[in-house]
């Protein structure tokens, strides 16, 4: 009997558009982009890797793939990805991720950009491409991702990634680049909260905060709404102790006219850190939609960089996303999705008590376990 593993990719890459020509398609688009995700999973980082997984995994394949031509050659791998439309891979796995996702009412859901070191490209006088990424840090998923613009940044990247995202009930934590109006405004559409860091790219409104929360302290708080909270941790020979301040209804004393939606309080985090005998403080300002609860605003401040421990960090470390060299047209963007599809797939099984790099090196050697991978969507 084959093995014929429940796998969706089908279901949702099936609408694909194929950018070859007819005369050229010796190979279904499918099955090309199937075999490249396996291969991904299992470890490979290069356009070689995944013709090599796919010939030697061949047998395995052809139980679900047709392959009416074998494997295709890496060059074949490299031009379809480089013709492939990145926006519309990026709806396909957006549509595959809303199906296997489970947001639940305050999941905190961090954005941040991450540069494709890799992708730069001295001869062709390409920069290096990044990608904004939103990460939902409970459930540990990729939500979506966008490319920012070569001529632009993530000011203008970070409104598109929001536009494609469901984020009703949600908590977004941005670094201060996405202290925006418009990226708040949209945030609130969207019937969601936000954290957002505030620093002097916001002169006016992070001097009034600045203003605020110091008279504040001075003054005892007196005629503010204000909560405190405190957490203290010690690891690797490092101490820190963290004192958090929320001020609520600060609407009137810095924001009259409205300017910035749902802006509802104002955060403080002083961080007192203490490595090696030397200690360092260092104090950071948010604003925020939440509404006196700073244990919230702690938490959702401090899950903020689960994006940098748990994504950027395993993209890094067990897919070697710094080190990645494909680089021509569409394919990095494209390969990035792959890579965050690895990730979500890899985190979602919990069965294999072993770390990503291990579950990719089993994946690689057992294909039932690559099968109930893929089978988790």
């Amino acid at each position: 009997m084959k093995l014929k593993p429940k796998i969706t990719i089908t279901d949702h890459f099936a609408q694909m558009s194929d950018p070859r020509v007819d005369r050229t398609k010796r190979h279904k688009l499918i099955d090309i982009l199937t075999i490249a995700l396996c291969a991904v999973i299992c470890g490979a980082d290069s356009w070689v890797a995944i013709e090599l997984y796919g010939c030697t995994k061949y047998e395995w394949l052809k139980t679900f793939l047709e392959l009416p031509n074998g494997i295709p050659s890496h060059d074949t791998f490299a031009r379809v990805f480089a013709q492939l439309n990145p926006q519309q891979f990026q709806e396909c796995f957006l549509s595959w991720m809303r199906s296997i996702q489970k947001i639940t009412s305050g999941e905190i859901v961090a954005i941040d950009g991450k540069t494709l070191c890799g992708s730069f490209d001295k001869a062709s006088g390409q920069s290096a491409i990044e990608i904004v990424s939103a990460w939902a840090t409970t459930n540990k998923l990729v939500l979506g991702q966008v490319k920012v613009d070569s001529q632009s940044n993530e000011i203008t990247a970070i409104p598109e990634l929001l536009k494609v995202l469901e984020l009703s009930g949600c908590i977004v934590t941005i670094d201060a680049i996405g202290c925006q109006k418009e990226i708040v405004k949209l945030i609130n559409q969207q019937n969601a909260d936000y954290v957002i860091t505030l620093k002097k790219n916001q002169v006016n409104l992070y001097d009034k905060v600045e203003k605020l929360i110091t008279e504040g302290i001075k003054a005892g708080f007196q005629g503010l709404e204000h909560s405190t909270y405190k957490t203290e941790e010690v690891s690797h020979g490092r101490h820190e102790i963290r004192h958090y301040l929320m001020l609520s209804d600060i609407r009137e004393r810095l924001d009259p006219n409205s300017v910035w939606a749902k802006l509802n309080s104002v955060g403080m985090v002083e961080s007192v850190r203490q490595v090696d005998g030397k200690t360092r403080v260092e104090t950071r300002y948010f604003i925020s939609s939440l509404k006196e609860n700073v244990q919230k605003f702690a938490n959702s401040v401090r899950s903020h960089w689960g994006i940098e421990n748990s994504l950027h960090w395993i993209l890094d470390v067990a897919l070697n996303e710094d080190d990645c060299r494909i680089r021509k047209d569409n394919a990095p963007q494209n390969f990035a999705v792959l890579r965050h599809i690895a990730v979500n797939l890899l985190g979602k099984e919990k069965r294999v008590k072993v770390g990503v790099k291990n579950k990719q090196f089993l994946a690689a050697m057992d294909n039932h376990y690559l099968a109930r991978l893929l089978s988790l969507a």
